[in-house]
Order: structure tokens, then sequence, then C-alpha cells
């Protein structure tokens, strides 16, 4: 696996693990206290189908990127 395979790759599970925190978060199903506010920050309170949405997107793109960074890698 060369380098370009790798930081493809590195990059695309984040962007899934990212997305699948959103999309659990965004369902109710995982509730989190905010870590780091700088303004008025409050906890979301139920679930939120913009959040659960764009969780569902990431997951699936990251997906594809570790897909395409992992069979263009492996090709000669």
């Amino acid at each position: 696996m060369n380098a370009k395979g790798v930081v493809g790759t590195l990059l695309g599970v984040f962007v899934a693990i990212l997305g699948l925190l959103w999309l659990l978060q965004g369902t109710g199903i995982l509730r989190m206290r905010p870590i780091l506010c700088i303004a008025n920050c409050e906890e979301v309170v139920g679930p939120s189908p913009t959040w659960a949405a764009a969780g569902a997107v990431a997951l699936i793109i990251g997906a594809i990127v570790v897909a395409v960074s992992v069979r263009h890698s492996r090709t000669p």
C-alpha cells in the first residue's frame, strides 16, 4: 500500500466514524454532552433528523473513500 492509499484509507475511516457518531446521536441512540463549548452550548434534546441524515451521508462517503483507496492501492 502506498502513502496515497494509506492517507485515503485513514481519511475515509475518520469520516465514516464521524458519520456513525452523528447518525447515532441524530437517532437518539447515543447521547453525549458538549465537550468544548466556547459559547452557550446545550445538549440536543431528542432525536435530530438533520444530524441523522448528515451522519448517514458521511458514513456512506467515508466507506466509499475507504473502498476506493484500498482498491486503487492494490492495483499495480
